[in-house]
């Protein structure tokens, strides 16, 4: 009988117990006259259920993409920044994370340094670029005069990420979730307030420059993110797994060394600076 009500419609109980409407009708008093009051309804009155009141339906969140550009705009520093990062929530690779992975080196220097995402190393440190591929980005700015931890704006690097937290697997963060968090990434940018960038791998490359921007295509070419002139070259973990690569980034870096020693950055790393054959490779 339930089931037989409820494909009938009758889908809600509006009263404490149950009334036997066939009792109720052979009970029925005659038609009333015209103008009587109503009687009232069986179970209408003290201890009668209310008919239910539905709540609202809360409105709908925004966009994660919306409200990271939202929350981005309104930090006017990079500790403001750092601190809006670690309270964002619409991001799920932060719930497989340890750490929120801001950033490492001298906040101001005229170089900033972007990678992917933090990997195993980084998310237990809390630090982008400390393990294998963080050893060897060291190597590659120290062969052209530059250190993450140096204080003079000129020689010093200021690291970061696209992505803040590490994705399980160490696997490429997706096209959504770069778009995610893009706004976080260019207040960054604008709050740290580099001369030159250098775009480590294809997901920052391509977030920054454009979704056709892949590293290969981009590398050795000088690109500007809105005023700020950007090389890409080739991110240090795909370097150790293809070391016969390190020639092109370091023909890459000299191109970024030439560039901050004042010469105007060209169409290409060889333009910027000539390859020479008697170079060692710094990694």
């Amino acid at each position: 009988m339930l089931a037989l009500q409820i494909d009938l419609g009758a889908d809600e109980a509006i009263l404490d117990a149950p009334v036997d409407r066939f009792a109720e009708s052979a009970a029925a008093p005659a038609r009333r006259p015209a103008g009587a009051p109503a009687s009232p309804r069986p179970g209408a009155g003290r201890g009668a259920a209310a008919a239910p009141v539905r709540a609202p339906r809360p409105a709908p969140e925004p966009p994660a993409g919306e409200e990271a550009a939202r929350i981005a705009a309104a930090c006017a520093t990079l500790d403001e920044l750092r601190a809006a990062l670690e309270a964002f929530e619409r991001c799920a690779l932060k719930r497989g994370a340890r750490s929120t992975v801001f950033a490492d080196g001298l906040p101001g220097a005229r170089l900033m340094a972007i990678g992917e995402a933090p990997g195993r190393d980084e998310d237990l440190q809390g630090k982008p670029f400390v393990g294998r591929s963080g050893a060897l980005l060291d190597r590659m700015l120290v062969a052209i005069g530059l250190d993450r931890r140096a204080e003079d704006p000129d020689k010093g690097v200021y690291i970061s990420n696209l992505i803040p937290w590490r994705p399980l697997e160490n696997r490429t963060p997706s096209e959504d979730e770069a778009a995610m968090m893009l706004p976080f990434l260019e207040r960054h940018i604008e709050l740290a307030r580099p001369r030159f960038l250098l775009l480590l791998g294809s997901t920052p490359t391509r977030a920054l420059l454009g979704r056709g921007a892949g590293v290969t295509r981009m590398r050795g070419k000088w690109a500007r993110w809105r005023d700020v002139p950007a090389m890409a070259t080739f991110h240090p973990a795909y370097l150790l797994r293809r070391p016969l690569m390190k020639r092109e980034a370091w023909r890459d870096l000299r191109a970024l060394r030439a560039a901050l020693d004042g010469a105007p950055p060209g169409q290409g790393a060889d333009a910027a600076n000539p390859p020479d054959r008697s170079a060692g490779d710094p990694a």
